[in-house]
């Protein structure tokens, strides 16, 4: 009996720890967040740049004509971003495109909390410097409101997918989605965290 009493003990410990919060969570918190308030002179916290969605998105075309496309590229989506995705459809026909109202078309994933930290940890330190010919993302991507848009030509970019499974070329897009921001503040926030963005004097850098 005590040896169970023991064991139930442990189960219990195990299953109400509390994991440690991802790193680019704990850097915005200690460094980015003080920093941004006396850049901003803002000493309220509540009321400087925050994330709070990162939404990633792959169109896939071709499945209106083969459907396995459609689940293999659901699958990649879901072992980069640890969520299972929901599958986009479309919203009206197109019959130059074989497309039907209704079909299946795509697939998406809105990350928040932990997940979205985590993500945009990866993205920035592991998937952006293996694209090739990295020089930077363009820096003036932003869409008025704060929130910022890139797009990956390939998934492969993310180590966590196997090249010989995922031999189709896929592309994804990203938005970045931050509150209580103008576009040149959510810059210095992304900056901060460490988004790599092309420098002023880049070809595709300059500022408008």
């Amino acid at each position: 009996m005590a040896k169970k009493a023991s064991k139930d003990k442990a189960s219990d410990a195990a299953s109400t720890a509390v994991a440690a919060p991802p790193r680019m969570q704990v850097r915005y918190q200690t460094e980015v967040l003080p920093s941004l308030g006396a850049k901003f002179g803002r000493p309220n916290p509540m009321s400087l740049p925050r994330l709070d969605k990162i939404v990633v998105n792959m169109g896939v075309g071709a499945a209106t004509q083969e459907k396995k496309y459609l689940e293999v590229a659901a699958e990649a989506m879901g072992q980069i971003t640890g969520q299972k995705p929901i599958i986009t459809k479309s919203r009206k026909a197109i019959s130059a495109f074989r497309l039907r109202e209704d079909m299946p078309i795509g697939c998406k994933v809105t990350l928040r909390g932990r997940r979205m930290y985590e993500f945009l940890d990866r993205l920035i330190s592991l998937a952006l410097p293996r694209v090739r010919d990295f020089r930077g993302i363009n820096r003036n991507a932003f869409d008025g409101n704060g929130s910022y848009s890139l797009g990956l030509a390939e998934q492969l970019v993310f180590p966590e997918l196997n090249p010989d499974k995922f031999t189709r070329v896929q592309g994804m897009n990203i938005t970045i989605v931050v509150k209580n921001a103008s576009d040149e503040e959510s810059r210095e926030l992304l900056t901060q965290l460490g988004m790599p963005f092309q420098t002023d004097d880049s070809p595709d850098g300059k500022s408008k």
